[in-house]
């Protein structure tokens, strides 16, 4: 009978099957053919196995602490690991799982690969900077042929939340403020980790996270409780998630939060309705760690069977670490609070993709395959990590340096930190592999004949002024002086990091103002996961750079950027406050009806017509650097934008027709060639709701030689008008319509456009 069964499983999986590109897995009719042939011949058990997922390496949280994998593997029960790496540790495992389950299927293994497996390049908030999803589409490729070398086929990236408020640690993993942005980079990580087809051996199953609004949490505390109204949620938090479908992402994850009281790992109007039944996804959808367990804590279920009930039966397919599906999904079925086609659906969900990766073909990883980072990897891994630099002042041209300079005082706790380089989540990072701005600058000087004087100065975290004294000395002794300061990596961002001051911590910003008390030119290069606070360093520091956490490239790519041979073009996706009393900050917020643009704290309001506005008694309601802010050492200009039709009619746009072509043109008006990110930005009103003071709607980056100019064209169309309305229809209404094409999200000249009825 075993025989019979195990000729019969290798008989579905010989149906003709030719690999098949990575977003058209989802519909091919061959696989569902052989998901089918298969649940036909598993076992009730073997079929909640399939729905069963457990941490066997390092854990990232509180776990089961089982570890009988191995027995659980040859008895199919069992669908997924993670946190296990290595083609010999992986091999092992799922080697048990074919060969000794009754129907040899494999297991599918995952990993926090966030930005990067062993060849580490910036940290995703770092890597939206760049604004460049083709460089992030590479970079995510090259994540992927690492990690799945090393048997790894799946990773739980990329994290597409919206995030407005810097206090939250896990902004570091995401693409920032803005929907239309995230949505272009979200689906670049998806082409990049998925590749051209998904069973290609170096592709790796993408995992969209965490659905949904994590990044709303209240007050910016991990975790916590979001409240979003449905056309906010439709409009700001939904998208990026929607175009990982669109893009083919093969799995999503629940998030730890609840949603308008509602637990997201529970929460059936975003993972039923909305996933699947209006997006139309095919993957499945596996619970952040321990999360169905959660919901008791959230207070929706007093057991661990209510948990894993309401958990799958709203959408989870797999239960990530809780273990209470395998404790309570038998017993569930059998009372019938779960049925077994819903259980036959779920486990056909998983089946499906690990048919399209391949992995009934080809289960284990090649030995004999190493990670061997190429030098173009490096090299790849330092130009983004130089177009994520984003320059914040750069006052009497303080940057770049002189080829000619001789004695530079490097100072600060980041200067030769490899370990902060790698950032939060690391994945399987080594510190031995970076290359720190220390170690980058002194082979640089040594060169050019010059000197370099390194001093600590302080800790990242301590009120200690031990070591001011000796790098007060060393600054004195320089032309100049760089000063590495701000956030620890592992500690201070990504989960569990959030944070309710922004400011430099410790008593860094102290150790700078001994600097620049020296009177010699300094030089703020910060490494963070956030905005941070930097009112005093703008007003007295004569050149700001953010740096980020740039990866294992860190001081070649910085060397090349602060001596020019590089220009900074790094823009900014989240907006720096002035106070952390600002948060949530972000660009495109709405107008109020008694709007101010700039408050003069030095002569506070004396009257009702200049008091009563949305405003503080006490700072600025700008941000202190805007969204999509960012220096070059060059300088552009940007002509008003042309529109190929002044009207146009909103019937004509939601039917299908064509668009306003948009056109501007960008000038290098500096001396020095560089890139320079041109928006496309536009505002409507006179709409049925009000919309944003002003919207992300295109960008593109240009290369321009000294004086040189180039024409940037966009197209507005329905899907950049379009919007939910007033009767919850995604649809283009009449408007006035304000255009803008400019290098940030607060200049440009305007251009009207009229959407008519």
């Amino acid at each position: 009978m075993r025989i019979a069964l195990f000729l019969l499983v290798l008989a579905s999986i010989a149906l003709a099957q030719q690999p098949q590109p990575a977003a058209s897995w989802t519909n091919d009719p061959k696989i569902e053919q052989r998901v089918q042939a298969l649940l036909r011949q598993m076992t009730l058990e073997e079929k909640i196995g399939q729905l069963v997922q457990y941490s066997a390496g390092t854990p990232t949280g509180p776990g089961t602490g089982r570890n009988d994998y191995r027995e659980l593997a040859a008895k199919g029960g069992i669908g997924s690991l993670f946190n296990l790496t290595g083609a010999t540790e992986t091999n092992d495992i799922q080697r048990i799982a074919v060969e000794k389950s009754r129907l040899h299927i494999p297991l599918i293994f995952g990993l926090d690969v966030i930005h990067g497996y062993r060849t580490t390049y910036p940290v995703p908030l770092a890597l939206s900077a760049t604004w460049d999803p083709s460089l992030i589409e590479q970079l995510s490729h090259l994540a992927a042929r690492e990690a799945s070398t090393e048997g790894v086929r799946w990773t739980f990236s990329p994290m597409v939340d919206i995030a407005r408020d810097a206090r939250w640690g896990r902004i570091v993993e995401g693409a920032g403020e803005d929907p239309y942005l995230g949505s272009a980079l979200a689906q670049a990580y998806i082409r990049g980790y998925q590749g051209t087809r998904l069973d290609a051996p170096d592709s790796i199953a993408a995992c969209t996270k965490h659905f949904v609004g994590y990044g709303a949490a209240e007050a910016g505390r991990d975790y916590n409780t979001t409240e979003i109204p449905e056309r906010l949620l439709r409009q700001v938090y939904l998208p990026p998630f929607q175009a990982t479908v669109d893009a083919g992402t093969a799995t999503f994850m629940s998030a730890f939060n609840a949603v308008n009281e509602v637990p997201a790992t529970a929460n059936a109007f975003t993972l039923t309705q909305v996933l699947r039944k209006e997006w139309g996804f095919k993957g499945f959808v596996v619970s952040d760690w321990t999360a169905v367990s959660e919901l008791m804590a959230h207070g929706i279920a007093n057991t661990g069977d209510v948990a894993a009930r309401k958990a799958f039966t709203a959408g989870v397919d797999m239960d990530m670490e809780s273990n209470l599906y395998a404790q309570h999904m038998l017993q569930l079925v059998r009372t019938g609070a779960v049925t077994e086609a819903q259980i036959n659906e779920g486990a056909a969900r998983i089946l499906r993709v690990k048919f399209a990766l391949g992995l009934f073909e080809h289960p284990y990883a090649d030995a004999n395959r190493k990670i061997q980072p190429a030098p173009a990897d490096l090299e790849l891994v330092r130009r983004a990590a130089e177009e994520s630099f984003v320059l914040l002042k750069n006052e009497n041209n303080t940057l770049p340096l002189a080829a000619s300079a001789k004695r530079i005082a490097l100072v600060g706790p980041l200067a030769d930190d490899a370990a902060q380089m790698i950032g939060a989540w690391g994945g399987k990072g080594d510190a031995k592999d970076v290359v720190t701005l220390r170690a980058a600058l002194a082979q640089r000087l040594q060169q050019s004949g010059g000197t370099l004087s390194y001093a600590k100065g302080t800790d990242i975290r301590t009120t200690s002024d031990a070591g001011f004294a000796e790098a007060v000395s060393a600054a004195q002794q320089s032309d100049l002086i760089i000063a590495a300061l701000g956030e620890d990596a592992p500690e201070m961002t990504g989960e569990a990091g959030s944070r309710t001051r922004l400011d430099l911590p410790g008593n860094q910003q102290q150790l700078l103002e001994k600097l620049v008390a020296t009177n010699k030119p300094v030089v703020l290069v910060l490494f963070s996961g956030r905005p941070i606070v930097l009112n005093w360093p703008a007003q007295h520091v004569p050149a700001i750079l953010e740096a980020w956490f740039p990866g294992v490239q860190a001081g070649p790519a910085l060397v090349r950027t602060l001596f020019g041979e590089v220009s900074p073009s790094g823009k900014l996706t989240t907006s720096f406050p002035r106070a952390v009393g600002q948060e949530p900050l972000y660009y495109n917020q709405l107008n109020t009806g008694r709007p101010v643009l700039k408050v003069d704290l030095s002569h506070p309001p004396t009257n009702g017509d200049e008091k009563y506005h949305s405003r503080y008694i006490d700072e600025q309601n700008s941000a202190l650097y805007p969204f999509g802010f960012g220096l070059s050492y060059s300088s552009f200009s940007y002509s008003a934008p042309q529109l190929s039709t002044a009207s146009v009619s909103s019937r004509t746009l939601n039917g299908g027709g064509q668009g306003i072509h948009v056109t501007a043109t960008v000038t290098n008006s500096g001396k020095r060639e560089a890139d320079q990110i041109a928006q496309l930005y536009i505002r409507e009103t006179g709409t049925s709701v009000s919309r944003p003071v002003r919207e992300l709607k295109g960008f593109k980056r240009v290369h321009l030689a000294p004086g040189a100019s180039q024409q940037v064209d966009f197209t507005i169309g329905a899907n950049e008008l379009r919007f939910w309305n007033l009767d919850m229809k995604n649809v283009v209404e009449p408007a006035q319509v304000t255009v803008w094409v400019s290098g940030d999200s607060v200049s440009g000249n305007p251009a009207q456009l009229t959407v008519a009825q």
